[in-house]
């Protein structure tokens, strides 16, 4: 945002440093000043980067308050006087249907008022500030909020149909804003109305059809606090982002709307006119409870130097230094007492949290009670004021120490799984990524754990991004179509990160995280050929192998048993099973959610649920000395039915318990053709042998391989000849 510094010093006429200097001091402080232009006889135009907690500088006068604690001068205050006004017969009838939504609304009238083009003063600065003008009632408008930040809106009072109404909107209810484009709301939609329509979208944008023309004779002057979340959800639905909206999404001054009203009101009338009437002014006590009006905050200065720590000056930040810097900022501070806490209460106790207690109670000293000015919404607890003494003091004072620290670094429960899990990845070829921890809400329902039980964000920045992750996948699949759209063909990614998940039953008052792995491959494999099924399954082999299972089993279930994600494959998918509980489902991604997603060629994707994983240990590696006698193989080609999968096999064969018996692999597997019979295929099976004791004789040999046999044979199977 730009910043007049001529406009600074006529708030605070002390100020005797140079405009470079008070952009340079104002930076230290963290009112960013990123660019000074000199205007000549104008002084300076500041580019100002405000960040968003601080709504209150967002303006000149925000500005001038912050050169003002600096400097220790004093603030010149918004004179909101006006003409006396002519008396009305009765108030301008307004009211206000939702009381949570706009906590206060003021409306002043104005009637025989000139339009004409803005001279003088706003003129001047408006061209300074390279800001369009208008007519002089809408840049008053516009002029109020560069100065004191506090949106205000004109409407034609000859346009209104009644009185005004605070309410939401009706469904399928249409407005014309003041862009020209016709919207239809929606009724979460807050809106400012009259008796028979919407004439605004509150703290967003105007209507079109009560706006200041030039024919515009009687003019209703109208300042207001709306919520700053119902503001946001507005803004975003319909696109819109006004200085209006931008303001109150981050939380306007509860008391400001009286002094922006009759500042507006003055420029107007300075063109001509009379108001007519006293302020209508609706304040909501629960809203001004918790903004304008919120409890004391219990401070002590013990805090500040335990917190800061010494500084440059050798007593460090003094008590009256302390003191003096809140005040300045505009918090009122008075000895406080505190309730003495029980012996339950005193080991909960967070200083940072303490607040008055009543004095009826036992008391005993707390140090300072501080009453928090009403324009900063952004300061909640005792080491916030910290924060705002040692930013105004100058971090540049603080001697360059570090804090002391009393204990060691204590590691999470999983972290040297998580560490093997991530060197067993990288050392497979795999590449470590990040994405986002928002999805979308088709996302959400596909790639859940759990049905409903994925938890929507309250207040989210897009439709893309309005629900936590319950799965890392989609974030996976984000990822890998990026790289396809940059002509990368060739990916293999994974993600270690949280999963969220609620429960509709409680409202998703309680989000659970879970630590979770996904799995991302497309194009050739590290090291290999093209990624397939087998390539997966031997990733999660390899990995789950890390752990001590008892058991470790893959399988699938039919299409139609609905029992298989919906983002997988159903024919070339599986999931693997430890101890007899699932921890991961890998497979080639569905086609449907493929072409939904726009990718031009197969993508491989996995999941791991490293909650369930980690509740193994670790398998520990164990050093066996090498045998020195020779090893003796034996291959054997079987015939086996199509039902008899490897991990049947394997165990069958792994059952007989040989403690010679080194190794039992596939080498060939063969389907089809003239002489395998349909329903069969034919497995090369390699098993070896090796004693670490003595050779092995021929007899020993024979009749482990009739074992072999005989397990082979219990499961259907046939040797071939």
């Amino acid at each position: 945002m730009r910043i007049l510094s001529s406009w600074i010093r006529e708030f605070v006429p002390g100020i005797t440093v140079s405009d470079r200097e008070l952009a340079d001091d104002l930076t230290l402080r963290g009112i960013a000043v990123e660019g000074v232009f000199d205007l000549g006889a104008h002084g300076s135009l500041f580019e100002m980067d405000i960040t968003t907690n601080r709504v209150d500088a967002m303006n000149h006068y925000g500005i001038a308050r912050e050169a003002a604690t600096i400097y220790g001068l004093p603030l010149q205050t918004l004179d909101p006087s006006l003409p006396p006004a002519k008396p009305a017969a009765k108030p301008f009838p307004l009211k206000i249907e939702e009381r949570q939504l706009c906590g206060r609304f003021t409306a002043r009238i104005l009637r025989n008022v000139t339009i004409a083009p803005s001279t003088g003063i706003v003129a001047e600065r408006f061209r300074l500030l390279e800001q369009k003008p208008i007519a002089n009632a809408v840049d008053a408008t516009n002029y109020v909020t560069l100065a004191m930040g506090h949106p205000t809106h004109a409407f034609d009072l000859d346009k209104l149909e009644g009185g005004i109404v605070i309410r939401r909107a009706r469904k399928g209810e249409k407005l014309k804003t003041l862009d020209g484009v016709e919207r239809t709301l929606d009724p979460d939609d807050l809106v400012v109305a009259d008796e028979k329509k919407a004439v605004g979208l509150a703290g967003v944008i105007g209507g079109w059809d009560t706006m200041i023309t030039p024919e515009t004779k009687n003019i209703l002057v109208e300042a207001a606090w709306f919520d700053p979340g119902t503001v946001r959800r507005s803004s975003k639905r319909h696109l819109i982002h006004t200085d209006a909206s931008h303001r109150f999404e981050r939380g306007a001054d509860f008391n400001a709307p009286p002094v922006a009203n009759a500042l507006v009101s003055r420029i107007i009338l300075e063109a001509g006119g009379t108001a007519v009437g006293e302020l209508v002014d609706v304040v909501i006590p629960e809203t001004a409870a918790r903004t304008a009006k919120r409890a004391s905050i219990g401070f002590r200065v013990s805090e500040v130097r335990r917190i800061l720590g010494p500084t440059e000056d050798a007593g460090g930040i003094s008590a009256a230094t302390a003191v003096n810097i809140l005040t300045r900022l505009g918090c009122e501070v008075a000895e406080a007492t505190q309730a003495e806490p029980t012996g339950e209460q005193r080991q909960d106790l967070d200083p940072s949290r303490a607040v008055l207690g009543d004095a009826a109670q036992k008391s005993a000293p707390a140090g300072q009670a501080v009453t928090l000015p009403s324009w900063r919404l952004d300061l909640e607890r005792e080491i916030d004021l910290i924060e705002e003494i040692a930013r105004v003091y100058g971090y540049n004072r603080f001697r360059s120490t570090l804090p002391p620290f009393a204990g060691s670094v204590v590691e999470l429960p999983w972290a040297e799984k998580e560490s093997t899990v991530r060197r067993t990845l990288l050392a497979l070829g795999w590449n470590e990524a990040i994405s986002s921890s928002f999805c979308g809400a088709q996302d959400a329902a596909t790639f859940a754990r759990e049905p409903e039980s994925a938890v929507a964000i309250g207040n989210p920045l897009s439709e893309e991004a309005g629900m936590l992750r319950p799965s890392l996948v989609p974030g996976m699949l984000e990822m890998l179509a990026l790289n396809l759209s940059r002509d990368v063909d060739d990916a293999a990614l994974f993600e270690m990160g949280t999963a969220f998940s609620g429960s509709p039953e409680n409202g998703y008052a309680r989000v659970e995280e879970r630590p979770t792995l996904a799995l991302g491959a497309t194009g050739k494999a590290p090291g290999s050929g093209e990624v397939d099924f087998f390539e997966m399954k031997g990733t999660m082999e390899e990995l789950l192998g890390k752990f001590a299972v008892r058991s470790l089993d893959f399988d699938r279930f039919p299409a139609a048993s609905g029992l298989m994600p919906a983002w997988l494959h159903p024919g070339r998918s599986a999931r693997a099973v430890v101890d007899g509980a699932t921890v991961a489902w890998f497979g080639q991604l569905h086609p449907a959610e493929a072409e939904r997603r726009r990718l031009k060629q197969t993508v491989w994707v996995g999941e791991v649920w490293l909650d369930r994983l980690y509740k193994q240990d670790l398998r520990q590696p164990a050093v066996r000395e090498l045998s020195r006698f020779q090893a003796v193989r034996r291959d054997f080609s079987v015939l086996l039915p199509e039902r008899v999968t490897w991990a049947a096999l394997a165990g069958a064969v792994d059952a007989l318990a040989i403690p010679e018996m080194q190794s039992c692999t596939a080498k060939e597997v063969l389907r089809g053709g003239r002489q395998i019979p349909e329903g069969q295929y034919s497995l090369l099976l390699g098993v070896v042998f090796q004693s670490h004791e003595r050779t092995l004789r021929e007899e020993e040999v024979q009749q482990w391989s009739r074992q072999v046999v005989g397990a082979l044979e219990g499961l259907g199977g046939k040797l071939r000849t």
